[in-house]
């Protein structure tokens, strides 16, 4: 009976032990960051066709752009400032530019806005029309809404993005929806549109190529100075993988580069930005 008694309990033990070093292990594999960059991809390029559109607003019909040109101009600029919505068409052409932040572009943007473009009141719907950049297809919309002045006096908006990705050789589509307050901290005030910085916050969710979903909260501001740097250069998000560890995406502490960190587990991971 004693020795039946040892041998259960050195079964039970070995069990226990066992299922830890599974657990251990599991934890031990958890270095999928494919939420962390989709994310990072998202937040950018929804809220870098939000800024596409500013340039647009500020030209008419065959004006070029300010940014996003090389040798050349990329954009043909189709602004209808009569009708009712008004609206722009911003057509990169069938055939890859890179622009001048070293990104490839190829199709149209195309906008939707009600009223005076900057007043407040004013909606603009930003939808594409086959539009890749670096040959990534992105679809879907951005709807933002101008608030008029929070209590600093500056502008902010609200954006509601229901995003649609397609990368190369990749048939599953990546699906992000979220929704953002954006502030206007900086250049509000002068005529120059490449010294603007945004601050952005918000939540949302999404699911990666290889359809896990997960949950995202930006805990620290993401900034985007418009034209000093083509990256998101601060802020942090939390994001919740299905099934997996909280993790960690930060941008960094102002530094212009394409390097961001992901936090999975108390480990640390580099993923580029693009």
């Amino acid at each position: 009976m004693i020795k039946k008694t040892s041998v259960t309990f050195q079964l039970f033990y070995m069990f226990v032990l066992f299922s830890f070093l599974m657990q251990s292990c599991v934890r031990e594999r958890d270095t999928d960051t494919n939420a962390a960059s989709d994310l990072a991809m998202h937040a950018f390029i929804y809220q870098d066709a939000a800024n596409i559109a500013d340039d647009a607003a500020t030209k008419n019909t065959g004006e070029n752009l300010s940014n996003y040109k090389t040798r050349g101009y990329c954009a043909t600029l189709t602004h209808d400032k009569l009708s009712n919505p008004r609206t722009m068409i911003i057509d990169f052409g069938s055939v890859n530019c890179m622009g001048n932040d070293g990104r490839e572009r190829r199709g149209s943007i195309l906008v939707s806005y009600t009223g005076n473009y900057n007043d407040s009141g004013s909606v603009h719907t930003i939808t594409f029309d086959e539009y890749f950049v670096n040959d990534h297809q992105f679809m879907g919309q951005n709807i933002i809404e101008n608030k008029g002045k929070n209590g600093a006096s500056n502008t902010f908006y609200t954006s509601k993005v229901d995003a649609k990705v397609l990368k190369p050789l990749l048939a599953d589509t990546l699906y992000f929806q979220g929704e953002y307050t954006i502030v206007w901290k900086q250049g509000e005030s002068t005529p120059i549109w490449g010294d603007d910085v945004y601050e952005i916050i918000g939540k949302g969710s999404g699911r990666n190529e290889q359809k896990t979903f997960y949950a995202m909260n930006i805990t620290e501001p993401l900034i985007k100075d418009v034209l000093n740097c083509r990256y998101f250069h601060t802020g942090k998000v939390a994001i919740q993988p299905q099934g997996k560890a909280l993790r960690t995406l930060d941008f960094g502490d102002g530094d212009c580069d394409n390097d961001a960190t992901v936090t999975i587990n108390n480990k640390v991971f580099h993923i580029e930005l693009w």
